[in-house]
């Protein structure tokens, strides 16, 4: 473990911020609008997105984005609330999912579009200007490159897999 489990004892075990249904969802609308060219290619890709969205915005200004709690699995961080938010995207007709065969061995993988716009208003500018850096930083790696990153940052490696990352293991990023 990278940090100290004493330093871990002092962060919270439960999440403070409460979830932004009306942020989410529109953060999931502006991702696929804005990341590739025909949507956001793979959960894996959408899960690293958000965890970067939260954890970099958290890193600036000690409060999430979305709300949501991100838990440490094999792929790397994800969220907890994206699957519940497609589905109320998908069932209000704003959101596509669909399958794309991957290649022989390999899952299909799953494929986000939408032709719905998303309301900008919800958002700070603070929160619109983070939206931005994190498709021009992060919106053209793939979902494996993505893990790659992710897996070798603090919060990750502080946790035990299944367990909540704690969104204020941000500030220890780059620090290991």
């Amino acid at each position: 473990m990278l940090i100290n489990s004493a330093i871990l004892g002092l962060i919270s075990e439960v999440n403070m911020y409460k979830l932004d249904e009306k942020k989410y969802k529109n953060a999931i609308l502006y991702f696929c609008k804005n990341v590739g060219k025909r949507g956001v290619w793979g959960k894996k890709k959408f899960y690293k997105l958000f965890y970067y969205l939260d954890f970099d915005y958290f890193e600036q200004h000690e409060k999430p984005i979305t709300g949501d709690v991100y838990h440490k699995l094999p792929m790397g961080p994800a969220p907890s609330y994206f699957d519940a938010m497609v589905n109320d995207l998908s069932g209000e007709k704003k959101i596509i999912v669909s399958e794309r065969p991957t290649g022989t061995g390999y899952n299909d993988t799953v494929v986000y579009t939408t032709n719905a716009s998303p309301d900008m208003s919800v958002f700070s500018e603070e929160e619109k200007k983070m939206l931005k850096a994190v498709v021009r930083k992060y919106g053209g790696k793939s979902g494996t490159q993505l893990e790659k990153l992710s897996h070798s940052e603090a919060p990750y490696k502080a946790v035990e897999e299944g367990e909540e990352i704690p969104l204020e293991l941000a500030h220890y990023r780059g620090k290991y």
